[in-house]
């Protein structure tokens, strides 16, 4: 793009105006650089960077122990992410409904788990009814919220295509039910499909509220790995249990990824064929 053509959209910064932004440029480099200095200035001066604050780590117990997290972090979200999506399908079809009491009533449930406090449902979940199995207290809760949010996702992506879709289908003599399963709904999928991987992704990383009901999941678990242990190693511990969490994310984003490339493909070859 020439200085010309970049001038119509904005104006090209002049020597006094490239100094300003030079002068911020570096006066903001050296701040974060002046914080992080800090921080782990704080830190070792703690001993957080001491080699024995690892030794933790290389007993059979502790590795079995962040595994067994591991796992029970897995089993929570596989129950916590089938569950939201098969309510948000149902609040979904009900927020669509053509009676309008059906409608009041999903819109009213998933208005108000969408502004309730995940925290404080899964804390209110595990007081009053599952004490003595904290797992389903964190499990229903993300289903409640989670559900309501992925509801909102798919009424949105099916709302999202052309109506023209459904008259026609309509003209053609298919049900409603017809229509929302064989017109709207697959073409509404690689719309939404993004976004409800995307929540997924959330609701994987929620489950870590898992440690205000002291279910041991990964996190909690390092916490229990952190107190057990001898000058209280919660930099090492958050160097071992963060990695994890982002390779777990990476691996649902990357299985989201491969998933809308196969439909997309399926997409092609079937527009082939019709052609």
């Amino acid at each position: 793009m020439s200085t010309r053509t970049a001038s119509v959209l904005y104006d090209v910064p002049g020597p006094r105006a490239r100094r300003r932004y030079l002068v911020a440029g570096v006066i903001g480099t050296l701040g974060i650089a002046a914080l992080l200095w800090w921080v782990v200035a704080t830190l070792a001066d703690q001993g957080q960077f001491d080699a024995s604050l690892w030794d933790a780590f290389q007993y059979t117990a502790v590795q079995q122990r962040i595994l067994d997290g591991v796992l029970a972090t897995l089993e929570t979200f596989a129950l916590a992410a089938a569950g939201s999506l098969v309510l948000g399908s149902l609040l979904a079809v009900g927020r669509l409904s053509d009676h309008r009491p059906v409608r009041a009533v999903c819109t009213v449930v998933v208005q108000f788990f969408r502004a309730m406090p995940l925290v404080i449902m899964i804390f209110a979940l595990y007081q009053a009814v599952f004490t003595a199995k904290p797992m389903w207290g964190l499990v229903i809760g993300l289903v409640l919220y989670n559900g309501a949010v992925q509801a909102e996702i798919i009424r949105s992506g099916i709302n999202a295509v052309p109506r023209g879709q459904a008259e026609a289908a309509h003209a053609l003599g298919l049900r409603k039910t017809q229509v929302m399963s064989l017109v709207l709904v697959p073409q509404a999928v690689r719309t939404m499909l993004p976004a409800i991987i995307g929540q997924l992704v959330v609701t994987l990383k929620d489950t870590s509220l898992g440690y205000i009901i002291t279910y041991s999941e990964l996190l909690y678990v390092g916490k229990l790995i952190a107190s057990n242990s001898d000058g209280y190693p919660y930099i090492p511990v958050v160097l071992v249990i963060t990695p994890i969490y982002i390779v777990m994310c990476l691996a649902l984003g990357g299985l989201a990824r491969w998933i809308e490339s196969r439909g997309r493909r399926g997409a092609t070859r079937r527009g082939a064929a019709a052609a």
